[in-house]
């Protein structure tokens, strides 16, 4: 009952979010007609575009068409370049989202091995070290640690690629060579973040009573171990889902710095361009990714915390 009841708000919530999307894209001083049609535009040519695209009817048709629209996938059609918008997302969604899925289980195996090694080593020369990583890979910016890794990885080692994204079809091996640094970039900033939650939670947790019976009943070090990461990572599960959805605005800078022809991008040309139709679209599409991730988060939360379902 729950998990339905957690779905229908998930539904509500993008229901939500997308009424406030449509209005803020119409809430713009010029119309869509004059800003795409330039200042010498006729008011006949105005009026055609207006009725071209629907933008005549009342803002709540309008938003309603789109509505049921996107609800089967059909995104309009570009002010800009006059094309369809499905089919663009539908060739540069993958890009992004393999990008952002990479990056994030590189950061969940990196942070909950540094966060258990820091945890372990409390108060060591090591856990003051790992402090002190944490703290510069947050302090540094993603675009220009982005550079960084051109400069002195790509360019003077070459051994990988400045910029663009092998196909599948052209070489496994050079695909994944061509997404190591876009990941490096985009991971260190929430490895910082998620190491740090993942030493807090596990030194709580290695102080507990259960933990010190355990061990007084014989159990293996690694085991206790075990049980000990299981009670820690709940709170992780929650911030890493918020982590997922937010790499997809940081992967705005980085497929920018790198040249990949992902869907963030296509968001900054659209913008750039004042293309509302296509950010609403890639905005809405996004935003759908975030809810999903959240509600999947908050569902491997309740089996890894059962007391949380029965609050």
């Amino acid at each position: 009952m729950k998990v339905f009841a957690r779905l229908l708000s998930s539904i509500a919530l993008l229901v939500v979010v997308s009424a406030l999307l449509f209005v803020m894209c119409r809430a713009t001083p010029v119309s869509p007609a004059r800003l795409t049609l330039g200042s010498d535009a006729t008011a006949d040519q105005i009026t055609a575009f207006n009725h071209q695209y629907g933008l005549d009817q009342p803002v709540v048709a309008q938003y309603s068409h789109w509505l049921a629209d996107a609800a089967s996938l059909d995104f309009g059609t570009s002010y800009v370049s006059g094309t369809a918008i499905g089919p663009q997302i539908a060739e540069t969604l993958p890009e992004t989202v393999e990008l952002v899925t990479f990056s994030f289980l590189v950061t969940i195996v990196v942070s909950i091995v540094l966060g258990t090694l820091a945890a372990l080593k409390e108060n060591s020369g090591t856990d003051h070290l790992l402090r002190v990583v944490a703290i510069v890979g947050l302090s540094v910016p993603s675009f220009w640690l982005g550079l960084l890794l051109i400069r002195y990885v790509a360019l003077q080692t070459s051994l990988l690629p400045v910029g663009g994204l092998t196909p599948w079809e052209d070489g496994a091996l050079e695909h994944l060579k061509a997404l190591v640094l876009p990941v490096v970039t985009m991971s260190v900033y929430y490895i910082s973040v998620l190491s740090r939650l993942v030493r807090a939670n596990m030194v709580d947790a290695l102080s507990q009573d259960y933990v010190r019976t355990a061990r007084a009943l014989g159990l293996s070090r690694s085991r206790v171990r075990l049980y000990a990461l299981k009670n820690a990572l709940p709170s992780l599960v929650s911030t890493a889902a918020m982590s997922y959805g937010y790499m997809f605005g940081w992967a705005l800078i980085v497929e920018q710095i790198f040249n990949l022809p992902g869907i963030s991008r296509a968001l900054l040309t659209a913008i750039f361009q004042r293309d509302y139709p296509t950010v609403q679209a890639i905005v809405l599409v996004i935003t759908a990714i975030f809810i999903v991730s959240n509600t999947c988060a908050d569902l491997l939360h309740g089996y890894l915390d059962p007391k949380a379902n029965r609050k």
